[in-house]
């Protein structure tokens, strides 16, 4: 493990693959290069971000924790994304050369969260650098609260000059329909071929497979039965494991309690082709 004083950046390595992990930028996955090759998009916007005490849009930033709602504040059109820690920093817990282990607190100061509570990140690079592990848990300090957890990264479409894109290899069992409001309808439907900024299922866990014709694989794989993915844009797709779907703080709560945390794991496993 090393660090870099201009850049706050915690760096780990393993074989021929480094990883970059910021603290100071939310926690993010800044930078995963694999034998030279970089698979993340570059900017304080993208990398790898943890998506916590939410994922994706929650509708118009309402939620209920029992009879009481909660307003938050709306961050992408009429609704609230995303969470509140992924711009916030992170406290480096400890740290050697495969692993990283930070924390977030929840509620107070300029968390717009109203619940009091931790959000963790445990980082682990395989030994022989063929893949990583990243696990989330959401804890209270206080009452309980009903949370979501996931990741949102952005993987290159193309990974060198001369690269071809990247193709997205999955089966679903279902899609949440999407409504106009990019929010699920509450209706599942068979899966449809892209483009994507949609939510499927997968009851026996996500299984994802990215690959880089001549270039690398690389499998996104969770227990966690729900997964967005979205490939919208032109220089980057996205592949996100969460522990519900988006607005699932309304429509799956999953209520944290001080004996049962919040508790959601992916791997990421790679091979050059």
């Amino acid at each position: 493990m090393t660090t870099d004083d201009t850049d706050s950046g915690v760096r780990l390595r393993a074989a021929d693959t480094e990883l970059t992990v910021r603290p100071d930028e939310g926690g993010r996955l800044s930078s995963l290069r694999v034998g030279g090759l970089e698979l993340l998009r570059q900017g304080e916007r993208f990398g790898s971000f943890v998506m916590a005490p939410w994922c994706g849009r929650t509708r118009e930033g309402r939620f209920s924790n029992g009879t009481t709602t909660h307003q938050l504040p709306v961050n992408a059109g009429p609704h609230a994304i995303h969470g509140t820690v992924r711009n916030r920093p992170w406290r480096l817990v400890s740290a050697d050369d495969r692993s990283a282990a930070l924390v977030c607190d929840l509620g107070g100061g300029s968390d717009a969260w109203p619940y009091r509570g931790r959000v963790s990140q445990l980082v682990e690079l395989a030994e022989d650098g063929s893949g990583l592990t990243l696990t989330l848990g959401v804890e209270t300090l206080g009452d309980s609260f009903p949370a979501q957890a996931g990741w949102h990264p952005w993987f290159l479409r193309t990974l060198s000059p001369e690269g071809k894109d990247v193709t997205i290899d999955f089966t679903a069992e279902w899609q949440e329909e999407r409504g106009d409001d990019h929010l699920p309808t509450g209706h599942r439907v068979p899966p449809g071929p892209g483009p994507w900024d949609d939510c499927f299922g997968m009851p026996d866990g996500v299984r994802v497979a990215l690959v880089w014709p001549d270039e690398l694989e690389l499998t996104v794989a969770s227990r966690t039965p729900w997964v967005v993915v979205y490939d919208e844009q032109p220089e980057a797709v996205c592949v996100e494991p969460q522990s519900g779907p988006p607005n699932g703080l309304n429509t799956h709560p999953r209520l944290v309690t001080e004996l049962e945390p919040l508790e959601i794991s992916t791997s990421w496993t790679w091979r050059r082709l």
